[in-house]
């Protein structure tokens, strides 16, 4: 194991020659992706809030629909909020979404409609955090800043050796100094790219780097070590809490009952499905009709589903209600076609959002 006081001029001095040798290998071997042809602004902020904790080949479907219909900034800040979500609608934390909206509203007022050219002014934007902005600054506006996310932090605790934990702000700091140093000032974005491919592709998380393909395989002390994937050193995670659900399919003459999710907290603002606390039973689903005073219904069970957030996992359990007309305090009822193009469902009640597409 390396000390992890090494020193960022000694450093940039060991690794002189990795920013021409990631160049060269991103420049033959990079996927062709839709957010890098023409990377706007615009392309680059969306592409990369989407990226966040969402898979490459999942995102790109999400980009190219949302592109479709909201081209540019200003046809997203005069979005309604609602559209905006239905656009997002299973790609989760939907908190993006709302601050993409924001910003691009802010944009509109502020700076002509047009992303910032000045990494102070990128960062005050809502949702718009280091990388992001380091992304968006490089990429597009090419400005020699760095971008570092999770990827870049796992590529040089290899590379250097270093266990340091890197959830700390310091950690993140000091590479941020060591890759303002190492970037090549002609093509920033390209560099910032490249590490971004190599973290995704190569140095992997959860598994043995390919330090066979990796373009600065020569480089890496956690390499000569013999067993790169040692670093980063191995955080404890908090046990997620379990939450247990009884999700009620409510149907009324090809209608279903929604309604909105509180302001606050977990999916805030979006819709759902209503839900019981707990798993009920039949006993217990018809004894709640009952005192709730539901028309004549038909009972039927669904199967289970789970679901897991960052912090918590829903255990659900499911019941078809079919009433013979529409009832219920909270919310209200929606055609299939009304939920699909209209209504945001999240992904978490996907496995019974499809009974009501069949």
């Amino acid at each position: 194991m390396r000390e992890n006081d090494w020193k960022i001029e000694e450093e940039c001095v060991r690794l002189a020659s990795m920013p021409e040798a990631l160049l060269t290998w991103y420049r033959a071997s990079a996927r062709e992706l839709p957010w890098r042809e023409d990377p706007s602004p615009y392309k680059v902020w969306i592409s990369e809030i989407m990226l966040q904790q969402t898979r490459i080949e999942a995102v790109k479907e999400y980009f190219l629909r949302f592109m479709q219909e909201l081209p540019d900034l200003m046809s997203l800040a005069g979005a309604e909020e609602e559209r905006v979500l239905k656009l997002w609608e299973g790609l989760g934390y939907y908190s993006r979404a709302r601050n993409l909206h924001k910003a691009a509203q802010i944009c509109k007022e502020q700076y002509e409609g047009q992303l910032p050219e000045d990494m102070e002014k990128l960062l005050a934007l809502p949702g718009i955090g280091a990388y992001t902005a380091g992304a968006i600054g490089s990429i597009a506006y090419h400005i020699p800043v760095p971008a570092v996310d999770g990827n870049v932090l796992r590529i040089f605790t290899r590379i250097l050796a270093d266990d340091s934990d890197i959830r700390k702000e310091s950690f993140r700091k000091k590479i941020q100094r060591l890759l303002t140093d190492l970037m090549p000032r002609e093509d920033p974005g390209t560099f910032n790219q490249a590490l971004m491919e190599l973290g995704e592709r190569i140095c992997i998380p959860g598994g043995a780097p390919s330090c066979e393909e990796c373009p600065v395989a020569g480089l890496c002390l956690g390499r000569m070590e013999g067993n790169p994937s040692r670093y980063p050193s191995k955080i404890q995670k908090k046990a997620r809490r379990e939450e247990k659900l009884t999700i009620l399919l409510m149907c009324c003459h090809g209608k279903y009952r929604i309604r909105r999710r509180p302001g606050r907290g977990l999916l805030a603002g979006l819709y759902e499905l209503p839900s019981l606390p707990g798993h009920r039973s039949r006993e217990e689903m018809t004894e709640w009709l009952e005192e709730s005073q539901a028309p004549e219904v038909r009972l039927s069970e669904l199967g289970p589903a789970r679901h897991i957030f960052s912090h918590v996992e829903w255990d659900m359990k499911g019941w078809k209600i079919e009433l013979s007309e529409e009832w219920g305090t909270d919310g209200f009822f929606a055609s299939p076609e009304e939920i699909r193009e209209r209504y945001p469902l999240p992904t978490a009640f996907a496995a019974y959002r499809r009974l009501i597409e069949e």
